[in-house]
């Protein structure tokens, strides 16, 4: 090192969120309709989601999407958390804070988007906040567009956002701006900068049907 010349101190590499894997999701989501008694032509009948797409997501072979995934929690009267492998525990007074680090929450990835999950290890949520790392660039991508029941807010972090809805309105976001809507509409979140986008995505159920603490 050259006389003078001060080495700046290199910064820790960033250890890789933890992955929330497919196949135990998937087990968690079997075991919850065996043990209510369903076939899966049952739960496909109460839930509108194919029995193909079911029974490949228990089996782990394909990731679900936010609306697939709440319209199965409906179906199985099932909080978000017993599905990724959280157990509900009993409430002793207030709720206590949840703090999420950077970079440690646990990631459900998918062809379109990467969820990263937010307040985690806190059961019985009213409210699921997530950072979402949006890859799709076209509608093509998209078999359908996604929707659920409730209510859903968006805040761009980085790059540049579409939303579009079924009913031909659209949205462009840019850093800082936000979007509140009714879910039940259907919608598809498009990355249209040079970078993926990245948003803090809060989604709240609104369906009066659901059973007491569940999201």
């Amino acid at each position: 090192m050259a006389k003078g010349v001060v080495e700046k101190p290199r910064s820790p590499a960033r250890e890789a969120p933890p992955a929330l894997d497919h196949k135990l999701v998937g087990g968690h989501l079997r075991q919850a309709r065996k043990a209510r008694g369903l076939t899966l032509a049952e739960l496909s009948e109460r839930s509108g989601i194919a029995v193909s797409t079911i029974s490949k997501a228990e089996r782990g072979d394909i990731a679900l999407t936010y609306d697939k995934f709440a319209a199965l929690a409906h179906s199985l009267e099932l909080e978000f958390d017993a599905i990724f492998g959280r157990r509900r525990k009993p409430a002793s007074g207030a709720m206590k804070p949840s703090f999420t680090a950077a970079g440690k929450q646990h990631v459900y990835d998918t062809p379109n988007y990467e969820y990263g999950m937010l307040a985690n290890n806190l059961t019985g949520k009213r409210m699921m906040p997530m950072r979402a790392h949006i890859h799709a660039r076209a509608v093509a991508d998209f078999p359908e567009y996604i929707r659920h029941s409730g209510e859903e807010f968006v805040f761009l972090l980085a790059g540049e956002l579409e939303l579009r809805f079924e009913n031909g309105k659209s949205f462009r976001l840019m850093p800082g701006d936000s979007l509140y809507f009714d879910s039940s509409v259907g919608h598809i979140y498009l990355s249209v900068g040079d970078e993926d986008a990245d948003a803090l995505v809060c989604c709240v159920d609104t369906d009066q049907q659901r059973p007491r603490g569940a999201i």
